[in-house]
């Protein structure tokens, strides 16, 4: 007879049989939940639902709509669309995971698509779901798995093995399908059952699903043209000198050929940005550069290089921070938790600051404010006047908003969005998210510069990401010209500064498991040193020395 056990389940105690799965308890829960349940965690760790239950424990259960479980949804979709597409069209081709595109993601098609392949991929893909198909962990010698991946042609996959030192690794099997996945996974496809596919063009379609930011609904897709055509470029450049995936960087770091293409990247860059100031410098008329970006997207250091190139063509920048027009502290709006919400259009003096840009404009000279972080309050110590071969760079979160500057002709200002594009994938199924990127950075420059733990940004990085899908993202098209602000070195680079802060977080912090997944993520990159890289590197801004600071 098998003993019961008492494990605590939302706060409330439980007497269960030893060795249950998650997956049987978790049945009698779901009730509680809008969505299927995913995946749960015991304790300090998380856990796939088909593992079992053998100690008293705490147990929480989450479906899609919290960060982690989301991530395990998706990525249970994503073996799910392969796993369906190669039984419908695998002699002609497979799948590539691509990026994020609005709010869906972007899945690229080695043959051509049709509207017709797609539809029938959809369909496929929700009788897989119907069918309840058993999502199987198999724990197998690293080595047989990368014959495996070998003998089936996927070389990619067997490279990124290479490199991990687990004498065992977990592979997952829906059928007879085996893949390597870089996430915790669904139990089976039941859960999996909301989605919708779009397709795009023949060269790929999107994956839609219910995103932690959309209230549990399938979004929409809106094509976002210039943000999806950097991204492209990005890709087809990378494409281009064979450097698309985790495995190929590590593979140009054993050849000692690393430096090279630091130079190359930085070059790249660099001849973007002074081609867009030489753009920007031919049209007499423009005298405002609104910049904006979401976090660690690089705009002190793109904002100040920009400055300098425009200089090379005869103009005179000038830098302002629409920060220095927030309104009085007490004047700021509040969250429902009572918390100021600085990030909101509301905590800047709009009226203040359109009326300012307009006098200057007009050739006024007028009193800008600093504000004060100490006394929440505007001080007015400096004077400026726009002079005939002056250009005013401004930053902030909101200066794609279509309200910064609306009374001011379009022909006097151009609007920047810059993003952290992270370039390479792991494989060609599991991606490496952007908003990862740009955390990876945020956690170096806190901790150095501001003095931040690890975990502080780690608890702050939602309301960040938050206040990027109200305020940045959503206005995006808005952007004259968008540059690509991420490095595709730079992984190996902020290893060596991300892992020892990363290790900080101990495993009774309640972010211990973000800490892991990034360690996961980092850990499969060979490090690079830094100290090849320039000082007037987008990346010197996160691991400091700087030529700007």
């Amino acid at each position: 007879m098998l003993e019961n056990i008492k494990v605590s389940v939302n706060g409330k105690s439980v007497d269960v049989k030893k060795g249950i799965t998650l997956l049987e308890l978790s049945k009698m829960y779901q009730e509680d939940f809008l969505h299927r349940i995913v995946i749960a965690k015991m304790d300090s760790d998380y856990h796939e639902l088909n593992d079992t239950i053998n100690k008293p424990c705490k147990i929480e259960f989450f479906d899609l709509t919290t960060s982690f479980a989301n991530r395990v949804y998706l990525n249970g979709l994503i073996f799910l669309a392969n796993f369906c597409f190669t039984e419908l069209f695998g002699k002609k081709g497979y799948l590539l995971t691509r990026y994020s595109a609005d709010k869906g993601l972007y899945i690229e098609s080695t043959c051509k698509l049709t509207r017709e392949m797609v539809r029938d991929l959809e369909l496929h893909m929700m009788d897989a779901v119907r069918k309840n198909l058993k999502i199987h962990k198999v724990t197998i010698l690293r080595d047989d798995a990368i014959n495996y991946f070998t003998e089936i042609g996927d070389t990619k996959k067997a490279g990124l093995l290479e490199y991990i030192t687990n004498t065992y690794v977990n592979l997952y099997r829906i059928g007879n399908t085996y893949n390597y996945m870089f996430s915790l996974m669904p139990s089976d496809t039941s859960c999996l059952n909301e989605f919708r596919l779009t397709y795009l063009n023949e060269d790929g379609l999107i994956l839609r699903f219910p995103t932690v930011y959309s209230n549990g609904e399938i979004p929409r897709y809106k094509h976002h043209s210039k943000l999806f055509d950097v991204f492209k470029e990005s890709k087809d450049w990378c494409k281009l000198v064979n450097l698309e995936t985790s495995v190929d960087l590590n593979n140009i770091i054993t050849s000692g050929k690393i430096y090279d293409l630091i130079k190359i990247n930085e070059t790249l860059y660099s001849a973007k940005l002074l081609e867009t100031a030489k753009k920007i410098a031919s049209d007499k008329r423009i005298k405002f550069v609104l910049i904006s970006g979401p976090s660690s997207s690089g705009k002190t250091t793109t904002t100040k290089k920009l400055s300098m190139y425009f200089r090379c063509f005869g103009l005179s920048p000038k830098v302002l921070s629409m920060d220095d027009f927030f309104v009085e502290r007490e004047d700021t709006p509040k969250k429902s938790n009572g918390e100021y919400d600085f990030e909101c259009l509301e905590a800047v003096d709009l009226k203040l600051f359109n009326k300012t840009m307009e006098k200057l404009l007009k050739g006024e000279e007028v009193t800008l404010p600093t504000f004060n972080f100490l006394t929440g309050k505007k001080e007015y110590k400096k004077k400026m006047k726009l002079l005939e071969h002056d250009i005013l760079l401004i930053e902030g979160i909101h200066c794609l908003n279509p309200s910064i500057l609306e009374n001011i002709n379009s022909s006097n200002k151009v609007k920047i969005y810059l993003s952290a594009l992270t370039e390479i994938n792991i494989d060609k199924d599991n991606r490496i998210s952007t908003t990862d990127n740009r955390l990876i950075r945020r956690l170096i420059r806190d901790y150095y510069t501001r003095g931040y733990e690890p975990s502080e940004t780690l608890k702050l990085w939602e309301n960040v990401r938050l206040g990027e899908e109200n305020n940045i993202f959503t206005f995006q098209d808005e952007a004259d010209i968008t540059i690509n602000t991420g490095l595709v070195y730079e992984f190996p680079v902020l290893k060596v500064y991300a892992l020892p802060l990363l290790y900080k977080v101990k495993r009774d912090n309640p972010y211990y498991e973000d800490a892991k997944r990034l360690i996961r993520l980092l850990d499969i990159f060979l490090p690079v040193a830094s100290e090849n890289i320039p000082n007037d590197s987008i990346l010197r801004e996160f691991i400091g020395g700087s030529y700007f600071e």
